[in-house]
């Protein structure tokens, strides 16, 4: 693995996002942009498809993103999760190597601040079933279940908004 501190060939992006989060954590973040990002992520999905639970990631946005953040950075370390991930104004937590619950500034609303909830599926069938059955209760969709290469090349994802409008989405992170 490479060190941490070491640049990161064609992840400029990457290396000033390392530099701004502590250590241990960016001794993980060298380890998930180096090349082989994709078979991390397959792991953990792998584990989490044995461990399975039903939420795969959570969304919440705060009216303070630093106080929510030093509030989360304490919590959470007396349970074993810590900050994984600084991404612009979105902080993830979690146990390495992904993380699963995530901070993000209020965009919506004044009262109401909606959440992004994802649910885990066992498959990408998984996924198109969830849709569907979101669908038939008559709900918006926000996205159809597709592949996010942005995320990573196996992110299979759709994306819905729940009777309270909060934006609901069925995950698959493994190939076909």
């Amino acid at each position: 693995m490479r060190s941490a501190s070491a640049p990161l060939a064609g992840c400029d992006r990457a290396a000033r996002v390392l530099k701004r989060i502590p250590e241990p954590s960016r001794a993980v973040l060298a380890q998930v942009f180096t090349a082989d990002r994709q078979s991390i992520i397959e792991r953990s999905a792998r584990r989490r498809a044995r461990i399975r639970g039903v939420l795969d990631h959570l969304s919440i946005q705060c009216a303070d993103i630093a106080a929510s953040a030093a509030f989360y950075d304490k919590t959470l370390a007396t349970i074993g999760g810590q900050r994984i991930m600084d991404f612009g104004d979105t902080i993830g937590y979690g146990v390495p190597p992904m993380p699963d619950f995530w901070l993000g500034p209020q965009t919506t609303g004044q009262g109401f601040r909606e959440s992004h909830i994802a649910f885990s599926a066992p498959d990408r069938a998984g996924v198109d079933a969830f849709f569907e059955a979101a669908k038939e209760a008559g709900v918006e969709v926000l996205h159809p279940p597709r592949l996010w290469p942005e995320y990573h090349p196996n992110y299979y994802g759709g994306f819905v908004r729940d009777p309270d409008g909060n934006n609901v989405e069925a995950v698959c992170h493994l190939s076909e």
